[in-house]
């Protein structure tokens, strides 16, 4: 399997979530080439989510959610601590009332 850089992956994602009207902007950027990303979904309404890529059972990457769908303040302050921890991570906010996100789709894994 032929993995991405970092940057590569999050510029094509945020051109595949422009492409359907969804709004998202980086919040953090990290590593170029290897950092790991994490994908917060606000859903304007005061609610959020977030998921982390994750090896899965059968070895191959999966989005895990890493905080459940819940207050936004919640969600932010998770994510602050992670960047406290990881300093190369990228963190991408995704604005959805609908809470799409595309993670599910072909190639995002």
């Amino acid at each position: 399997m032929i993995r991405l850089s970092t940057d590569f992956w999050v510029a094509a994602y945020l051109a595949r979530l422009d492409a359907i009207g969804v709004p998202a902007h980086l919040v953090s950027k990290g590593d170029a080439t290897a950092g790991a990303v994490i994908v917060k979904v606000a859903t304007m309404d005061g609610q959020a989510s977030a998921f982390a890529r994750e090896t899965g059972p059968d070895g191959g990457r999966i989005w895990a959610p890493l905080a459940e769908l819940g207050p936004e303040a919640d969600v932010d302050e998770k994510l602050e601590r992670q960047l406290r921890f990881d300093p190369d991570l990228w963190i991408i906010e995704v604005e959805d009332p609908k809470g799409r996100s595309l993670l599910d789709e072909d190639g995002l894994s």
